[in-house]
């Protein structure tokens, strides 16, 4: 994003975009009366997109500091969607929100892959989910996360990808791609 771009405040989100970074895109399913039943409060067939942030760090301090800084923008109730390859930086920046939303010490904080959800916080205020080994709609449906995400709380799900279009609305999106070594590109945007 260039400092001459017009910039205008997203509402429920404290980050600017750009004026044209608003987009509307139509969710494809194969059937969509399946996928969209496991949240129907929260799906429609309209997807907007909102870009708020693209980061590159290049260490895992600098991704869990991007974390902390994140974590101000994502306070319940809030579902925050992680995607990207293994080992792309997912947990590190959820150690970062963790540490800020949860007062969670970095160390203390992995990935649940086995578990599929860590909460964390007062009253179970943050929610950290992991949908490595969630393998379709009916493995996904058996999790609950319909019940976690109805609550007043920040919802952290890696490998949010596995919605595919079909994601609970409304959203923060996060993805990761590799840049090389250690370097990683961090992509925020809002899904409405």
């Amino acid at each position: 994003m260039t400092s001459d771009e017009p910039k205008k405040q997203v509402t429920g989100v404290g980050c600017q975009v750009p004026e044209k970074g608003s987009v509307e895109l139509h969710a494809m399913s194969d059937d969509p009366t399946k996928a969209r039943s496991l949240f129907p409060a929260r799906h429609s067939s309209l997807v907007t997109r909102h870009l708020l942030i693209s980061r590159v760090t290049h260490s895992a301090e600098e991704t869990v500091k991007f974390g902390r800084e994140l974590a101000k923008e994502v306070q319940p109730p809030c579902t925050v969607l992680l995607e990207g390859e293994l080992g792309s930086g997912k947990t590190t920046l959820v150690k970062g929100i963790l540490a800020s939303l949860a007062s969670v010490p970095e160390d203390e904080v992995t990935s649940p892959t086995f578990t599929l959800v860590h909460e964390y916080g007062p009253e179970g205020r943050v929610y950290h989910v992991d949908l490595y080994r969630i393998e379709g709609a009916r493995d996904l449906a058996t999790l609950g996360l319909d019940d976690l995400l109805n609550r007043e709380a920040t919802v952290l799900i890696e490998w949010g990808e596995k919605f595919g279009e079909d994601v609970p609305r409304p959203c923060v999106r996060v993805r990761f791609e590799h840049l090389g070594r250690d370097a990683r590109r961090i992509t925020v945007e809002r899904l409405d």
